[in-house]
């Protein structure tokens, strides 16, 4: 198996979603590689973090991939590449956000750092860098994590054997941060207006929503149960768009209901353009 070929390969494919980038480091923790624009500092914050020290931690004892998190929200994923039992090298993708985040909840996170001694030119640096950090669903983490360990090991996973090596101390609770919710709101409103006009050029709209949000902000361990509560709050607002722009309940909440109501819309739009003719 060629490693490199496959992470070379992986590394542009994971880019496709988003600002997702991959890192390559030594079994001793220097960094080899990287198709990040700022590398070294996204590097340096890693290792402030106390991310690379876990990390190594992990992979010199087990050989399953592991979610590196801070109490910023900021989270790495590591798999590793091992040689006769021993760590030859560790594959890194990140920093994403696993939830949404402000500038308070940032501030409130490095609270958590302060014994760090952080300089304020570092901090101003760390929030211009987060600025381009995407949001991911966990789920989304994981299965990127689970590709990752097959490009290194030819091994298929399930989702349950990636590890997280966030120790509890190190999380913040969810009801310390207070999130702004203006911003999402707002994606979320011009994207059901779409539905409501029957507008098919939903999708940038659609992928806005995503780039804010990683969906319902279920408190649970089981990432597969919060992806699932997102889809069905999300299609229930979708329906409910639809019945708003004039599809009858029955047509709304059944499997093909979306699809029926583009097709009315388009239906019309051919209509009223025959009629000016």
């Amino acid at each position: 198996m060629d490693v490199l070929q496959n992470m070379m390969l992986f590394s542009e494919l994971v880019q496709c979603g988003g600002n997702v980038y991959t890192w390559c480091y030594d079994a001793k923790g220097k960094l080899l590689r990287s198709n990040c624009p700022d590398e070294a500092f996204l590097a340096s914050a890693f290792e402030l973090f106390g991310c690379k020290q876990r990390m190594l931690e992990h992979g010199n004892r087990d050989d399953v991939p592991v979610t590196l998190g801070t109490a910023l929200g900021l989270l790495w994923g590591a798999a590793f590449e091992k040689e006769e039992g021993k760590l030859k090298r560790v594959w890194v993708i990140g920093p994403v956000f696993h939830r949404d985040v402000t500038m308070r909840g940032i501030e409130d996170g490095l609270k958590y750092y302060s014994k760090l001694e952080i300089s304020v030119a570092w901090t101003i640096q760390l929030y211009k860098a987060l600025e381009k950090v995407s949001t991911l669903q966990n789920t989304i983490i994981y299965r990127y994590l689970l590709m990752m360990h097959y490009c290194l090991t030819g091994q298929r996973l399930e989702l349950s054997c990636v590890n997280s090596s966030t120790a509890q101390e190190e999380r913040l609770e969810s009801s310390a941060i207070p999130h702004d919710r203006y911003k999402v709101w707002m994606a979320e409103q011009g994207m059901l207006q779409m539905v409501r006009t029957g507008d098919l050029n939903y999708k940038q709209a659609l992928s806005n929503c995503m780039s804010i949000s990683a969906g319902v902000p279920v408190q649970s361990s089981d990432v597969l149960r919060q992806s699932k509560t997102s889809i069905i709050v999300f299609t229930s607002l979708v329906c409910r768009a639809a019945i708003e722009g004039g599809l009858s309940p029955e047509e709304a909440y059944s499997p093909w209901g979306t699809a029926t109501f583009r097709r009315q819309k388009r239906q019309n739009r051919w209509m009223s353009c025959t009629r000016l003719q």
